[in-house]
């Protein structure tokens, strides 16, 4: 024991002696990794109006796919953002998946990144609250993720769903037909209604953002002209069962306009529409392709008639 002891006051003079005699030396601090993706800017010679098709194929081009820290380092509300700045600029191609599929491709390396990229198109692109919710863009998401090895067959069922979901009424199609009653009791078909478009108003009187939409089609020159012409039909569509609502509010809704409910709630029951969002607008044409779909702005439904106004 005492030679123990003597050998651990030898080591701890020699420590002593080190520590005040020649320290030894230490290496810098080095300063933290900061987990920042910065977008690429556009060549200042190019024209402005190649810019946007710049950023469309390099947006990413300096993001690090292999860097799976970067999912938990990163600050989240600016990768939102810059997600949501990419949408934006793709956004002049609405039925243009190919710049979304090609960064999921690139996203696919791991199943962290796939899954962060996954929850950052979730949150813009899908989620009812988002202004940018584009079905176009978040298919590839889901097929990328539905192709991806790292899920089990229990963990593709929710993505699955989505997708079959999103895959519904899509820009170009025909729109899904459906029955929908009036206040009289009386029933009909949305493919009977004849016009040179329809817009599908599916609402709900009680809901804030309905009510703004109501107003802001009103007050539209383009769209009150074509009602006005005969041109144009709003279909307002309630989907829910308490019609106590929908009554209490029908003295609000304009003569020119059809005023309607889900009898029996079929469109839900089937997924004949994807109601998790409401309110939405569908532009159809006359033989009821979608034009506009599932939106909240009633500005990209005029967009869309004077556009095809103009051809």
């Amino acid at each position: 024991m005492k030679t123990s002891f003597r050998l651990l006051y030898i080591i701890a003079l020699l420590l002593t002696v080190v520590s005040c005699g020649r320290r030894a030396p230490q290496s810098a601090a080095r300063p933290e990794r900061r987990y920042v993706f910065l977008p690429p800017i556009p060549p200042a010679a190019l024209p402005q109006e190649q810019k946007r098709d710049y950023l469309r194929g390099h947006y990413w081009d300096k993001f690090d796919f292999t860097d799976t820290m970067f999912v938990h380092k990163a600050d989240t509300a600016q990768m939102l953002n810059h997600f949501a700045q990419f949408v934006a600029v793709i956004s002049d191609r609405p039925a243009d998946p190919a710049p979304m599929a090609d960064l999921m491709r690139r996203a696919g390396v791991s199943r962290p990144m796939t899954d962060y990229f996954v929850w950052l198109a979730e949150r813009v692109l899908a989620d009812p609250n988002s202004s940018m919710r584009n079905d176009e863009f978040y298919i590839p998401v889901l097929e990328a993720q539905l192709a991806a090895p790292f899920y089990d067959q229990y963990e593709r069922i929710g993505p699955q769903y989505a997708l079959d979901m999103a895959r519904q009424n899509r820009i170009g199609q025909r729109a899904n037909d459906f029955r929908y009653t009036l206040e009289s009791g009386v029933s009909r078909r949305l493919y009977d209604l004849r016009a040179e478009y329809v817009l599908l108003f599916i609402n709900n009187p009680g809901c804030p953002m309905c009510r703004e939409i109501h107003e802001a089609i009103e007050i539209s020159p383009v769209l009150r002209r074509l009602i006005a012409d005969g041109r144009l039909k709003v279909l307002a569509f309630y989907p829910d069962e308490d019609l106590g609502e929908w009554l209490a509010y029908r003295g609000h809704v304009p003569a020119s306009w059809i005023n309607s409910y889900d009898k029996g709630c079929v469109v839900r029951e089937t997924s004949a529409y994807n109601l998790s969002a409401i309110p939405a607008l569908y532009l159809l044409d006359r033989d009821k392709r979608v034009l506009v779909k599932d939106a909240t702005d009633v500005g990209l439904v005029e967009e869309a008639v004077l556009a095809r106004e103009q051809l």
